[in-house]
């Protein structure tokens, strides 16, 4: 069991990639709180945990807001009594197109919860952490931080922007025991791929997108778990800033 005896934060972890590494925590031994803001969606995710016969809590939470993120680390501590890894999962793409046609308002929601998230969870988490002397954040950045998309300019940029805080985050905590990485996943089969692709996923957008990966398929959650695994594991007790591209090569 690699998280055996850890009790991990994932947000965003009703579908997709989170629910993913939500699944895979659990099964490594690790007591889940599993956070969306879609009540039904995650509470279905936990019921799968639960049933299993593994632990897990279920708290909806806008990681946007400050009160939401500080009750989600509060309720963790009052269901496992401590909190040892924050996977900073949740995000929001942009609908592929010209950036003049993105709004405002999509603008600001795009930074909210791709990028003032992290800072929020740095806000609550890292008393928690310094108070154990250790600790490890997770934060999903994407391939499109390094390889931009044309028509995704301000989600491109919030992922650079998670690249940045993590190699920022990492380099200021490591003399205190804690750790930052994050992971850089090529685009996959969840609920965000049509965004990516501008509305309908045509069967010739597919593969053409599929063409630019050179092992030929998107990913899945349970790559992207298994990568998030190792990182919040003591396997990887000495890396720390690392950006991991799960990408299939994509980014090479």
């Amino acid at each position: 069991m690699r998280l055996e005896n850890k009790v991990a934060i994932v947000t965003g972890a009703g579908s997709g990639f989170g629910e993913g590494i939500a699944k895979r925590f659990a099964e490594e031994g690790a007591k889940v709180i599993v956070n969306d803001i879609n009540r039904e969606a995650g509470e279905k995710v936990t019921a799968a945990i639960v049933s299993s016969g593994r632990e897990a809590r279920f708290l909806a939470a806008d990681v946007s807001k400050s009160d939401a993120v500080r009750g989600l680390v509060e309720g963790a501590l009052s269901a496992f009594g401590q909190l040892d890894v924050m996977v900073n999962n949740a995000g929001i793409a942009q609908r592929a197109g010209p950036m003049l046609d993105t709004s405002e308002a999509d603008f600001d929601r795009i930074y909210a919860v791709n990028v003032k998230s992290i800072y929020l969870a740095a806000v609550h988490v890292l008393p928690v952490f310094r108070q154990q002397g250790s600790g490890v954040f997770l934060n999903t950045a994407s391939t499109a931080a390094l390889r931009p998309r044309p028509g995704l300019a301000w989600y491109n940029s919030s992922k650079g922007a998670v690249v940045t805080m993590t190699k920022s985050m990492a380099v200021e905590l490591a003399a205190e025991g804690i750790r930052v990485n994050a992971l850089c996943p090529v685009a996959g089969e969840t609920g965000l791929l049509s965004e990516f692709m501008g509305g309908e996923i045509t069967d010739a957008a597919r593969r053409k997108f599929i063409a630019s990966i050179p092992m030929g398929r998107l990913s899945t959650p349970w790559d992207i778990a298994n990568a998030a695994l190792y990182l919040c594991s003591d396997e990887a007790a000495f890396i720390t800033g690392v950006c991991l591209e799960v990408d299939g090569g994509r980014c090479i």
